[in-house]
Parts: structure tokens; C-alpha cells; sequence
């Protein structure tokens, strides 16, 4: 039973990024009034949300309200899983993503990223990671707050992988916040290296914006400590609600504001 609605789970989320790559597309018209690409991007996190919804094995929401953040942000958030995109994109508000540039190169769902503005990078290429980064500054400098996985991978465990330094230098020489997320749940509803999905509660929830002002690239390890510390406590307030799953949870609907 399982096996089949994953093949339905699936099937359901391909039909929703070609129907949703079909309206997107058109959007563009709005480049040359939307120079930071709200519109199409809001479109495509959008076709995330939609998915999700649709899936018969999740739940996802936002626990709390969420803060707008101020434009100049640089968003971080723990990584458990590939549905971590589908339920960050919950937070009502628009931010670039960078993400492997392999994902760009996945028809339909690679077009609309590029369409979205998001910012490919190649691993383990140096080149490649400084032109990511000038990129991000460059959304930064427009007021458009970007979004990166501090741990660069998902995490196999439910520890944190230690946290690579780019998302922190890149705040601190732009003078960015940094704007700690954290994420619980989804481990199980979309388990590494497996295509079979799982039943699933999980929710996202925001911290509190942390200044770089005053910072210099001597701090950045300083600067990875305290977001990686909200992220842990953040977590933490989050298992009892995802942690029993759906069939145990007696949480009211109303902790879940985006649902």
C-alpha cells in the first residue's frame, strides 16, 4: 500500500509543478516592473505549498507567527530531508534559495527555480561557490533576504552537521541579519536515499533575526554558534508536536498558522 501512494504521491507532485511551471512562466512579464522576481517566485514556492497539501501522507504547517524579515537577511535553517523545501516554503514571505546546481538541471522543477531567481552552486567548486556567493549579495543589496542550509547536506541523524562557513561571511561582509529557522518532521516523511514517502506531521518555525553589525570576519565562528544554538532550541520546541506523528498528536490546529 505503501509503495502505491508513493507512486501516486509522486505522480500528484509532477502534475502540480507542470501545472504549476504553466502559470509561472507567463509571469515573467512582470521582470521589467520586478526587478527582485517576487512575483515568479512567490509562484513557484506556491506549486511548493500546493504539493504538499495534496500529498496523502503529510501535514505541514508553521508553528507560531512568523516575522516578515527584514530585506537584508540571510535565512538558515537545519536540513533533515528533500521536503524541507516544500514546507520552508510555508513562511509567507519570498527569499532566494541556494541550492546544488544539479537541481537545475531537473526539467520543469530546474526551469522554475531559474525562473524564481534562485542560485545554483556546485559543491566542492571553489569558482563556483564565489559566484554563488556574489549572487546572494547581490539579492541582499536589492532587499531580497536569501535563503541556505548552513550544513550543506542533509543530515543522515538527527544531530546537526557542523555548519560550513559561507552563509556567516556572506552576512557578515554585507551587513546582513542572520535569521535562524528550524525545521522537525520531515526526516520521516521523505527519508534519505528512499523514494517511498512516510506519514508525517511537520512544522517550521522562526527565531529571532541575530545584528552582524559590528562583526568582523574574525567572528564568523562566534556568529555560526549562536545561530546553530537558536536552531537547537528551536528544534527542541518543536518534537513534542511532530515526534508522535499524526495519529498521536492532539495539538490544536490553530499552533499550525499557514494551514
Amino acid at each position: 500500500m505503501n509503495a502505491l501512494l508513493s507512486m501516486y504521491a509522486w505522480l500528484e507532485t509532477g502534475v502540480v509543478a507542470l501545472t504549476g511551471f504553466c502559470i509561472q512562466a507567463p509571469l515573467v512579464v512582470t521582470w521589467p516592473f520586478d526587478k527582485r522576481k517576487v512575483v515568479t517566485g512567490r509562484a513557484f514556492r506556491l506549486i511548493g505549498v500546493t504539493a504538499a497539501r495534496l500529498n496523502p501522507f503529510w501535514k505541514f504547517g508553521v508553528h507560531g507567527k512568523p516575522v516578515r524579515p527584514a530585506g537584508r537577511t540571510v535565512v538558515v535553517s537545519n536540513h533533515e530531508s528533500n521536503a524541507d523545501p516544500f514546507l520552508i516554503s510555508y513562511l509567507p514571505w519570498e527569499m532566494k534559495w541556494l541550492g546544488k546546481a544539479s537541481l537545475f538541471k531537473i526539467p520543469v522543477v530546474g526551469w522554475s527555480m531559474w525562473l524564481a531567481g534562485d542560485i545554483p552552486v556546485r559543491r566542492g567548486e571553489k569558482d563556483s561557490a564565489q559566484e554563488a556567493m556574489a549572487t546572494c549579495a547581490r539579492w541582499l543589496d536589492k532587499g531580497m533576504p536569501v535563503m541556505i542550509f548552513p550544513e550543506g547536506t542533509r543530515s543522515k541523524t538527527d544531530e546537526l552537521l557542523p555548519f560550513k562557513d559561507g552563509a556567516f561571511r556572506l552576512a557578515i561582509e554585507t551587513g546582513a541579519d542572520v535569521l535562524p529557522v528550524a525545521v522537525s518532521g520531515t526526516r520521516r516523511a521523505l527519508p534519505k536515499h528512499s523514494w517511498r514517502f512516510a506519514t508525517a506531521r511537520a512544522l517550521v518555525t522562526v527565531g529571532t533575526p541575530i545584528s552582524t553589525k559590528g562583526m568582523t570576519l574574525a567572528d564568523v565562528e562566534r556568529l555560526k554558534n549562536m545561530a546553530r544554538e537558536q536552531i537547537l532550541s528551536l528544534r527542541a520546541s518543536l518534537m513534542p508536536h511532530t515526534s508522535a506523528g499524526l495519529s498521536a498528536s492532539t495539538e490544536p490546529e490553530r499552533e499550525v498558522s499557514s494551514r
